[in-house]
């Protein structure tokens, strides 16, 4: 069983082993392909058309579904490799560990943001940004610039405690734990954290940097804290509302799974504090 654990508790040879697998990918094109499918619903999920990947109920279990395609890749590469997650309520800073030369590498020099340390950075040469949103092609970053902080435990207690999954209009503009988890209403949690990074974590091109999957693994991990504490609490719409995933409608572009084969992470992975 596939184990996701917090990137603070992973060994030398754990963070080594998830790197190469990362590379490697890049390396084949079966990384860019990643980039690609998640800038196409950035750019087609719209608050009053269809939407899927974002400002949607399905904004959960279309990434879920994206992290084990992703995790699944991995795998094909290094069967021992799993997804760590970055709980960003306790590594708060630049100067967290999974920002270490040894792992993601830091933040971008002021003037580009060109990342400059690290296995991810354009001197060592293995990754190009070929999926992009200008002409750059290499990976930025700007950690906490603008003034932004990352999202406190109290301000993730604060979203918790919100007992409805979703509701009308089942977009940005609803109330609801899963559009105050994804960050277009109050306290903003999900959506914070990539601005925060900055660079391309800021675009719809975001996978480009491999701190997406970390973020996206503690969202995750975040869902699942919400359905222990409110059992009674579904997926919703349930049926018939136009323009959204339904709790049993096949989810693009796979279309193979509906919302409700993915509210159960368990037969797929554990995290550690399961």
């Amino acid at each position: 069983m596939t184990v996701r654990k917090n990137q603070a508790s992973l060994t030398s040879d754990e963070k080594r082993r998830f790197v190469a697998a990362v590379l490697e990918l890049k390396r084949t094109g079966r990384y860019d392909s990643f980039v690609t499918t998640h800038n196409a619903f950035i750019l087609a999920d719209t608050d009053d058309g269809e939407r899927t990947g974002h400002r949607s109920p399905s904004f959960l279990p279309w990434h879920r579904r994206f992290l084990l395609e992703f995790e699944r890749a991995l795998q094909s590469v290094d069967a021992s490799v799993a997804l760590p997650y970055w709980d960003w309520t306790t590594d708060r800073t630049a100067r967290a560990s999974l920002w270490a030369p040894d792992f993601l590498g830091g933040t971008g020099r002021s003037r580009d943001g060109r990342v400059a340390d690290g296995p991810f950075a354009a001197s060592a040469g293995d990754w190009p940004i070929t999926v992009r949103v200008d002409g750059r092609t290499f990976l930025r970053r700007s950690l906490g610039a603008g003034g932004w902080e990352l999202p406190t435990r109290a301000e993730v207690e604060s979203v918790l405690s919100i007992p409805t999954y979703d509701m009308a209009p089942w977009n940005s503009a609803s109330d609801g734990f899963r559009n105050h988890l994804e960050g277009w209403r109050g306290v903003n949690l999900h959506n914070r954290v990539h601005v925060w990074v900055g660079g391309q974590m800021a675009t719809g091109v975001s996978p480009n940097d491999p701190v997406f999957w970390l973020h996206h693994a503690y969202v995750d991990k975040l869902w699942t804290e919400w359905q222990r504490r409110h059992p009674g609490s579904g997926y919703l719409p349930a049926g018939g509302t136009p323009d959204v995933v339904d709790l049993n409608e096949p989810m693009k572009p796979w279309n193979d799974q509906t919302p409700a084969d993915l509210l159960d992470h368990t037969p797929y992975y554990t995290f550690d504090t399961d």
